[in-house]
């Protein structure tokens, strides 16, 4: 039986009249007789008692039209729900993210696309820039926010905001130039890095970045993320350099200064894969670019 039968079978069951289910249906009523009886010559059953005077549903045939009314309205729901993940106003969309980024842009963008698209679904997931590329390499993720952008001919980035480090320190530390801290008292610290592994990562921007103006940092001290080492600055244990939007929420213990350095700015990067064609991602990364334009 297929749809076509079946939607002459629910006309007729429900006008109880082969004359007017023609009607209903634009056709004329000897096709639709003969349809109604090869559905019953298939299925083996009588589905409906002609009388003279009156057309009513056998037994069998009061089975068939409660479960067909199912099996269409389910399809019909079908048919709606793959039309809008086309649209990619529903489905899933999974996130993976550094830390750090979710002191900048990132927030207002998620909340932006869950206000626009409430009914996709996010997965976020924390990780470093190493997890992020290989969890892209494996299809793990749709979407990588990472720091700095993840390189591969299989990627395309996107780069949303630059901003400069700044250095998080102890409450306590005292500086010779207030509410700055030159390279050298960072240096003479221990410096507070992230990640640990694997590497390269930002830990080696930010030695590179300071070995570029001519300071070592010898004492460093590696953790494995952001909020480990911001809890490691708060205890006093040393300097951790971060992206300048780190500063703008407040922690026990810690305080944030500007660096007397020409440093080179953090950048923070939207990353997909190149063959990826989920109307999701798209959304995603236009509403994520319209968010970074609106902040800068």
């Amino acid at each position: 039986m297929n749809i076509k039968q079946m939607s002459y079978f629910i006309a007729v069951a429900e006008e109880l009249h082969f004359g007017r289910a023609a009607e209903r249906l634009n056709v004329a009523q000897p096709p639709l007789s003969r349809q109604i009886k090869q559905i019953e010559e298939e299925l083996g059953a009588l589905l409906f008692n002609r009388g003279r005077n009156a057309v009513t549903l056998t037994q069998a045939g009061e089975r068939l039209y409660v479960r067909l009314q199912k099996i269409l309205a389910d399809l019909e729901d079908t048919k709606l729900e793959i039309k809008r993940l086309g649209q990619g106003a529903e489905g899933r969309l999974r996130i993976g993210f550094v830390g750090s980024s979710t002191y900048g842009v990132l927030p207002t963008i998620i909340k932006s696309f869950r206000a626009n698209f409430p009914q996709v679904n996010l997965s976020l997931l924390p990780m470093n820039n190493a997890q992020l590329h290989r969890a892209l390499i494996r299809r793990e993720i749709d979407i990588a926010f990472a720091r700095p952008a993840l390189n591969d001919l299989e990627f395309t980035t996107r780069h949303l905001s630059k901003e400069d480090i700044v250095a998080a320190v102890p409450d306590t530390l005292e500086t010779a130039s207030n509410g700055v801290v030159s390279g050298e008292e960072v240096a003479a610290n221990n410096t507070i890095l992230y990640p640990e592994y694997p590497r390269p990562s930002f830990a080696d921007f930010i030695i590179d970045n300071f070995e570029r103006q001519g300071i070592q940092l010898t004492k460093r001290v590696f953790t494995m993320d952001l909020q480990t080492a911001l809890s490691l600055v708060a205890i006093g244990e040393g300097i951790c350099i971060v992206p300048a939007t780190v500063a703008s929420t407040r922690r026990v213990g810690i305080k944030f200064m500007k660096i007397g350095l020409k440093l080179e700015q953090t950048a923070l990067s939207l990353n997909h894969r190149l063959d990826e064609r989920g109307v999701q991602v798209n959304k995603f990364v236009t509403i994520a670019q319209q968010v970074a334009r609106k902040t800068i």
